[in-house]
């Protein structure tokens, strides 16, 4: 027996024993990471790396048990793979949870999705749900693996490659469909052209609904450190902010909505200010924005012409490119 492998089973028997550790671990490097990416420290990224590598090797298993059984003379009973498989779902979700929890604009739809994350997240540390309800519905346990790699690659792809939200979501949704394949063709068992048919048109589906969700999905590494509706701007600093402006203010003076965007460094994304009146689009100005000040990005955008009608709840969403939205202002213009 190589000399290793003792210290490895009872490394296993440890987390066996005390299942809670490995989410706690997960909790706080996501925590950590968040902290060093809030600071633009590079070791962010070197997490980020760390939970790729993790479902490499979940996507990998088969390969990696057989040599490993070939080569090493270790045998993984199946047990155990459920068990590590476990593992990496508890690490993800804990790892994606405060990225998500910090962005989500939670009086938004994109509180459905972060709350589903959360319900994820304590699915997996609870052995008596994982195993019997989740594990022994093939359909929902596949539903489950895809929704955690996503939530992983929106927040893994913008700290390593720099990508846009637009970009990372495009690519992270894209990989999530190309390896559900597998999964989806060993549940199928792809006998026949009608099932053949059926894969396909589940991935279209699942293709299709996962970018219609998109607003309801927030970016991952984007969030608003600082917000205001002001009648003024000086030295790229607002003034008093506003909940309520007057109709003769808003003819006379304009309005302008600031924010401050924090970003990862390297990080170049295009983001809109909606104008909203009454639910209804008014104006979208875009702005660029550049990462890597602690502060967050500082950018504005100054309306002076505004409809014949203007009394009632206004609303300047912020949002990327491809629709997730960061934050909203709200305002009410009275008479």
């Amino acid at each position: 027996m190589p000399h290793w492998k003792p210290h490895f089973l009872r490394l296993l028997a440890l987390l066996q024993r005390y299942p809670g550790l490995i989410a706690a671990f997960g909790f706080c490097s996501g925590v950590a990471s968040f902290i060093l990416v809030d600071r633009q420290e590079g070791v962010g990224r070197v997490i980020a790396v760390l939970m790729l590598l993790s479902w490499a090797w979940l996507l990998l298993e088969g390969l990696l048990t057989r040599s490993a059984a070939r080569w090493l003379g270790l045998e993984i009973p199946p047990t155990l793979l459920r068990y590590l498989t476990q593992l990496i779902h508890q690490e993800s979700l804990f790892f994606v949870l405060p990225f998500f929890f910090i962005t989500t604009a939670w009086n938004s739809g994109q509180l459905v999705f972060t709350s589903l994350l959360g319900a994820a997240a304590l699915l997996a540390i609870i052995d008596p749900l994982y195993y019997k309800w989740l594990a022994a519905r093939r359909w929902l346990y596949l539903s489950y693996h895809t929704l955690t790699l996503f939530a992983v690659l929106l927040t893994a792809l913008p700290l390593l490659l720099q990508q846009t939200t637009a970009e990372s979501y495009r690519l992270a949704l894209g990989i999530a469909l190309l390896l559900a394949v597998p999964s989806l063709a060993s549940a199928l068992l792809l006998h026949d052209w009608r099932r053949w048919l059926a894969m396909f048109g589940l991935l279209a589906a699942l293709g299709v609904g996962g970018w219609w969700a998109r607003p309801w999905i927030p970016p991952a590494t984007l969030w608003l450190t600082d917000v205001a509706v002001s009648a003024e701007l000086h030295q790229r600093t607002p003034g008093r902010s506003l909940q309520q402006v007057s109709v003769q203010q808003l003819r006379s003076e304009g309005l302008y909505a600031y924010t401050a965007i924090s970003a990862p460094r390297g990080l170049n994304e295009r983001i809109y200010h909606v104008w909203r009146h009454a639910g209804v689009e008014v104006d979208r100005i875009a702005l660029d924005i550049n990462g890597g000040r602690k502060g967050g990005y500082r950018a504005w955008t100054h309306k002076r012409n505004f409809p014949e009608t203007v009394v009632g709840n206004w609303q300047v969403h912020v949002v990327t490119e491809t629709g997730q939205q960061i934050g909203v202002l709200r305002f009410k213009v009275v008479e």
